[in-house]
C-alpha cells in the first residue's frame, strides 16, 4: 500500500496546504510565534503518519499516540489564535473542522489498533 494513498495522509496534506495560505493574513508579530508553532505541528502530524504506514503495529500504536497528543495541542494553538484575533473566525471554523476530522481518523486508526 502507499503511503501516499492514507486518506488521513491527504487530508493533513491539505490542511498543511490551507494553513500556508493563510500565512499572508497572519500580523507579523504573529507569524514568528504562535503561527509558526502550529505550522510545525502540523509537520509532525504528516511525519508521523508517514512513519506509522510503515511501522509494526507495537511502534504504530506509540506513534499515533504521540501524534494525536500534538493535534490537540494544535487545537488549543488554533483557539487561540481565534481568541487573540490572529485569524477570524471564518478561517478558524475552516481549521477547526479539517483538525476534527483529522482527529476522528486519527482515533479510529488507534481503535483499530487496540
Amino acid at each position: 500500500m502507499n503511503e501516499f494513498d492514507i486518506p488521513i495522509f491527504k487530508k493533513s496534506y491539505d490542511l498543511y496546504k490551507l494553513f500556508n495560505d493563510y500565512r499572508r493574513f497572519i500580523p507579523k508579530q504573529d507569524r514568528y510565534t504562535i503561527f509558526e508553532r502550529s505550522e510545525n505541528i502540523i509537520l509532525f502530524v504528516l511525519e508521523n503518519i508517514m512513519q506509522a504506514s510503515s511501522e509494526s503495529k507495537q511502534d504504530k500504536l506509540s506513534t499515533l499516540e504521540k501524534t494525536s497528543t500534538k493535534l490537540n495541542m494544535l487545537r488549543i494553538f488554533i483557539r487561540l489564535m481565534k481568541d487573540i484575533k490572529t485569524i477570524d473566525t471564518k478561517k478558524y471554523l475552516i481549521l477547526e473542522n479539517a483538525v476534527d476530522e483529522i482527529g476522528r481518523m486519527l482515533g479510529g486508526w488507534i481503535r483499530s489498533i487496540k
